[in-house]
């Protein structure tokens, strides 16, 4: 029981409040539709991927995972938020070379 109120007094203190209205929140929160747009266009034909957008948005994630564990605080949201977009970007682009330059992994 204790754990319990310990987490509801966390919910209300006023550190938290002003963590959920700062950009270490809804920055990384807004960036969440990149990483879910890229999950669920595996599911599509690999011929619509374009390699180019692929690559960029590799180079982009990986960057700004540096910059989140570098800054101070780390911004562990906006981590995971490009961590897992650089997952799926890197599905993507395997899915991209497979179909252009190697055998059709649907075949």
């Amino acid at each position: 029981m204790t754990l319990i109120k310990k987490l509801v007094d966390q919910l209300k203190s006023k550190e938290f409040r002003q963590y959920l209205m700062s950009t270490h929140f809804w920055g990384p929160l807004a960036n969440w539709g990149i990483p879910i747009a890229a999950i669920s266009d595996t599911q599509k034909d690999p011929k619509i991927i374009s390699g180019r957008m692929t690559v960029a948005l590799c180079l982009y994630s990986a960057m700004f995972m540096r910059f989140a564990w570098i800054v101070t605080p780390s911004n562990m949201l906006l981590f995971a938020c490009h961590f897992t977009n650089e997952c799926a970007q890197l599905t993507q682009l395997t899915r991209y070379c497979m179909y252009h330059y190697g055998k059709d992994i649907r075949a």
